[in-house]
């Protein structure tokens, strides 16, 4: 797992050995100034000349200096390598989204793959920037002073044999104890962005449901779950406080009661007073360094749910992929379902789609219609293959979907949603999606298909209006028609429009299926509706219920042929007529 991790540091290797570098230097340096500081002393007592001391204080100035500069070299490189591994993670997990199946996107949920790319990235990055930096530097720190002390302070030095163990002891009590809350915190952080996703994207129903204070409640809630277990864990932490004072007391207790001791028996000979100042020093750089073992323990630790979880997305194969040799030509826009049966997850228990047995020639104009949950949207989101079929083959010219290589399929499918979206930019930018070299021209005739072109003359800038995210400064009736046209700027071979008109009046829908017919006659046209007005005139009509095909056949063939065709029909017509 770490492995595949160090695979986003790429081009950031060079500031990462650099910071590790600087970094050992740095360490050496500190625990050379304690013991040239102890021999200083040692001089002075001894009566050393100015001359002496100038020159040893010349050498630890030239040494803090040196260190000061090993580490601001190493924070400066570690700091480019941190957010540079940050940028290649994110960088490697969005590409890695964007090959994800409609299916494996439902796996994770779309909040949960936020948080991923954010807040679980941002702990991973604040971990590698310690692990180069404190997590080398802790334990050379601490070898290092251990080494220095046993060297200055002999027999003395046995303190730390006894205050080490207790010490890592104590911290790694702290951190196992505090880890349960942090991993809580995490699962929780989904949750509390999934309800502002929901507040952001239905703030119209919130308001029009004076639902304020309930979604605000809610949202304190899950803060407040987050805060708690937050607080717990960091109250846990807190220890490490009061445990690292004791320890640092207890050793500077014990070298001075026992180091002046030995120092004034001996007069000197076995310890003197430069090394009562050393062992100070490093005592406190040795418990120095265990502390930031330890917060780096809980760094290393509250980050390893964000490792795995990131780590699940890396890995993740699409559901989806090409086979080995892809065809790269579709010759038509026939539609052919063989005995298909289709369901969304394999644990499901009922089929979404069961059945389907269906010949759509080139060219066709077909109406789906049916009610909610009767699987029309599955249906045709099997023809660009957004999901791959559970039983049965669905062939698109002549060749099964699974046949073609994916790009090719969806640059031959043009699907136009009731809730498409647009992006901010301005309408042409837009419209440029459906094809990057459209023309001016070409963007025009495709508006004026769909029934856009007047609308957005009406604009101040025309074509070069800006859009705002999601395309919340247009009307819903608008948005589907700039959706449709930036599909037909893709001259599809097939063209599927899944409830894209319900936000338009029935004489708009009217113009634009007729502009479908006079301008792209051999496209193979699939019109989900809720209104058999809007596929009336169809060469074909698919009455679906319950995931399978009622019916089938025009319009004046259902209305003789199926109660269920003719129910719907008496109930819209009749309603006209009352109105």
């Amino acid at each position: 797992m770490y492995k595949r991790f160090l695979k986003s540091v790429r081009e950031y290797k060079t500031p990462t050995i650099i910071s590790l570098v600087f970094i050992t230097l740095e360490a050496v340096i500190e625990a050379l100034i304690p013991f040239i500081t102890a021999e200083l002393v040692n001089k002075i007592k001894l009566g050393a000349s100015i001359r002496t001391v100038g020159n040893v204080g010349l050498i630890l100035l030239v040494l803090a200096m040196l260190s000061l500069a090993c580490g601001a070299v190493a924070g400066f490189a570690s700091a480019k390598a941190s957010t540079g591994f940050a940028k290649n993670l994110r960088h490697d997990i969005f590409s890695n989204i964007l090959k994800f199946s409609f299916g494996n996107v439902d796996k994770f949920s779309h909040t949960s793959l936020v948080t991923r790319m954010t807040t679980d990235v941002v702990n991973v990055q604040m971990s590698f920037m310690m692990l180069i930096r404190v997590a080398i530097r802790s334990p050379l720190m601490l070898i290092f002073s251990v080494v220095m002390a046993f060297i200055m302070g002999g027999k003395l030095a046995a303190t730390f044999v006894v205050i080490i163990p207790v010490l890592a002891l104590g911290l790694l009590a702290i951190s196992k104890k505090a880890m349960p809350a942090f991993r809580r915190v995490f699962k929780k952080y989904d949750k509390l962005n999934e309800s502002i996703e929901e507040n952001v994207r239905a703030m119209r129903d919130v308001k029009g449901f004076a639902r304020e204070e309930y979604e605000k409640k809610k949202f304190g809630e899950a803060a407040e779950n987050i805060r708690m277990d937050f607080t717990k864990a960091e109250r846990i932490v807190a220890l490490n406080a009061p445990l690292m004072q004791i320890c640092v007391y207890a050793n500077s207790i014990f070298v001075l009661l026992f180091g002046s001791k030995l120092t004034i028996t001996s007069q000197g000979a076995l310890l003197d007073v430069g090394q009562i100042s050393a062992m100070l020093t490093y005592g406190m750089q040795i418990l120095m360094s265990l502390m930031m073992l330890s917060m780096i323990y809980v760094m290393l630790t509250m980050s390893a749910e964000s490792i795995k979880r990131i780590y699940e997305v890396l890995e993740e194969k699409s559901l989806l992929t090409n086979p080995e040799n892809p065809l790269t030509e579709i010759t038509d826009g026939s539609i052919k379902f063989n005995d298909v049966s289709f369901k969304y997850s394999k644990k499901a228990k009922k089929n979404a789609l069961s059945d389907i047995n269906l010949d759509i020639k080139s060219g066709m104009t077909v109406g789906i219609l049916g009610g909610t949950g009767s699987g029309k949207s599955s249906l045709v989101q099997l023809i660009p293959r957004l999901y791959d079929v559970c039983e049965g083959e669905v062939l698109v010219g002549g060749r099964d979907v699974r046949e073609y290589d994916l790009d090719t399929l969806r640059n031959s499918v043009a699907m136009v949603l009731q809730k498409n979206m647009l992006f901010s930019g301005t309408i042409k930018e837009n419209l440029r999606w459906g094809n990057d070299e459209a023309t001016d021209e070409e963007l025009i005739e495709a508006c004026k298909m769909a029934q856009a072109h007047e609308f957005i003359e009406s604009f101040p800038n025309k074509y070069d209006t800006f859009i705002e995210q999601g395309g919340t400064n247009v009307s819903g009736g608008q948005r589907q028609r700039l959706c449709i046209a930036r599909a037909l700027l893709k001259k599809p071979k097939i063209l599927i429009l899944d409830d894209s008109t319900s936000a338009v009046d029935t004489k708009t829908d009217a113009l634009i299926r007729n502009e479908f017919k006079k301008f792209i006659p051999e496209t193979t046209k699939l019109i989900i509706a809720q209104r058999v007005s809007s596929v009336s005139d169809a060469d074909m009509i698919i009455l679906l219920d319950n995931g399978m095909v009622k019916a089938v056949g025009t319009h004046e063939e259902l209305l003789k042929t199926s109660e269920m065709y003719q129910e719907i029909y008496n109930q819209q017509s009749g309603g006209a007529e009352n109105e």
